[in-house]
Parts: C-alpha cells; sequence; structure tokens
C-alpha cells in the first residue's frame, strides 16, 4: 500500500508535467473562441451594418496593416512579425483546414467528383462569408502582432509600479501598518479583467483605430492596481 507521502508526490510530478499541456490547450481553445467572435462581429458589421459590406473591412485591414508596421519600425522591430502573425493565423484556420486549397481547385473550373461538387455548391453558396472571415482571420493576426509590440511597455509599468508598492510596503511594515489581503486580491484580479476586456477591444472592435489609445490608459491603470496590489501584500517575503 502506497503512503500518503508517496501519492502526493506523483500527484505533483503528474500536474508539474501535465500543466505546459493544459495551458496549451486553454491557450488554443481561447485563441478559437476569439476567432470565432472575431468572425461573429464581422459578419454582423459586413451584413447588416455597413453599406460598403466587404469593402469596409478590407479597408480596416489595411489601415491597421500600415498602423502595425508603422509601430514595428518607431519599435525598430522586424515589420516581417506582423505579416507574418497575420499568415500564419491564416494559415493555421484555413490552410490546415484545407479551406483555401479547397477555394483555388473550384476557381479553376476542372472536373470535380460527385462529392467535391457537392462541397463546391456549399462553398459558392457563402463565397462572401467565407471571405470575410479569411479577411477578419487576417485582420485579427496583424492586431495580435500589435498587441505583442504593446507586451515591453506594459511590462516596464508593471515592474517600477509593483517595486513603488513593495516598498511602501516596507515602510508602512516598518511604521507598524496593515496589510490588507482583501485589497490585494481584489487589485490583482481587476488587473486581470483589465488585460483582457482591452485585449479583446483591440481584437474584435469593428473599427480601425491606434491600438496605443487603448494600450497605454490600460497599462497605467494596471500600473496603478499593481502598486496597490503589491503594497497590500500581506505575507511575508
Amino acid at each position: 500500500m502506497a503512503s500518503r507521502n508517496a501519492s502526493f508526490h506523483e500527484g505533483v510530478v503528474a500536474g508539474a508535467l501535465l500543466a505546459p499541456l493544459k495551458l496549451g490547450f486553454l491557450l488554443i481553445l481561447g485563441l478559437l473562441g476569439i476567432v470565432v467572435v472575431a468572425w461573429i462581429v464581422d459578419w454582423i458589421f459586413v451584413f447588416k451594418v455597413w453599406p460598403e459590406g466587404v469593402g469596409r473591412l478590407k479597408g480596416i485591414l489595411a489601415a491597421d496593416l500600415a498602423r502595425a508596421l508603422e509601430l514595428a519600425e518607431w519599435q525598430n522591430g522586424v515589420s516581417k512579425a506582423v505579416t507574418g502573425t497575420a499568415n500564419f493565423l491564416y494559415g493555421l484556420v484555413f490552410g490546415v483546414t484545407g479551406i483555401h486549397d479547397m477555394g483555388l481547385r473550384f476557381s479553376e473550373g476542372a472536373a470535380l467528383s460527385i462529392p467535391d461538387t457537392i462541397v463546391r455548391n456549399s462553398y459558392l453558396a457563402n463565397t462572401e462569408a467565407i471571405e470575410v472571415s479569411m479577411i477578419g482571420t487576417q485582420l485579427l493576426g496583424v492586431r495580435l502582432a500589435t498587441l505583442g509590440m504593446m507586451v515591453p511597455i506594459l511590462f516596464l509599468i508593471y515592474l517600477v509600479a509593483a517595486a513603488d508598492g513593495l516598498t511602501q510596503r516596507a515602510i508602512r511594515r516598518a511604521c507598524g501598518g496593515r496589510e490588507s489581503a482583501s485589497l490585494y486580491h481584489r487589485a490583482k484580479h481587476l488587473q486581470v479583467m483589465l488585460l483582457a476586456m482591452g485585449g479583446l477591444l483591440v481584437l474584435i472592435q469593428p473599427v480601425s483605430i491606434d491600438p496605443r489609445l487603448v494600450g497605454v490608459p490600460v497599462a497605467f491603470l494596471v500600473g496603478i492596481l499593481a502598486r496597490l496590489q503589491w503594497a497590500c501584500y500581506k505575507k511575508h517575503l
């Protein structure tokens, strides 16, 4: 009969080995969810709101791509990372599934088998929706790359705020002040909410705006909350 300590260590080891797989699976599911939500938003605005239809979405893609390339040059980054991210996401969704090659094959007008003919009819009946999904996927890739370029400023602000918060905590502890576990947890959870809401706003917004107008205010708010979080940290370091 195995001891409780042995089973505990086995559980810890298994959890440590499975943690990267679980994290990767959750990230993939989250990315797929964001892609689907972006498609739904694009379909609604293309077919129900915008008189220009898919032309408006193409204009947003062109504007966001130009802004992302400008931001990459301003940060002395590699502009190919922007187009590479967009192409990678497009290939992951439409290349791996074969939808891109399917559209090319159907456009050639060659003789098709009966199953391909059935699929071709369905494809042609939803051509515009598929085109919107393709453009929306590329737009999402461009915006993901733009968010990636906002990470350094967010990280810098967080580090400065955390250092200042820990300094204020040390001063208060030396003076006999109290810590607050409730403020610590609330500030921590609000940071996650702000980052999630800001990221979703940048990724699925149906307009073209400078992501810095969203990312910079969110970064400063996260910095304020990070300072409060670490200033109220209750446990001993």
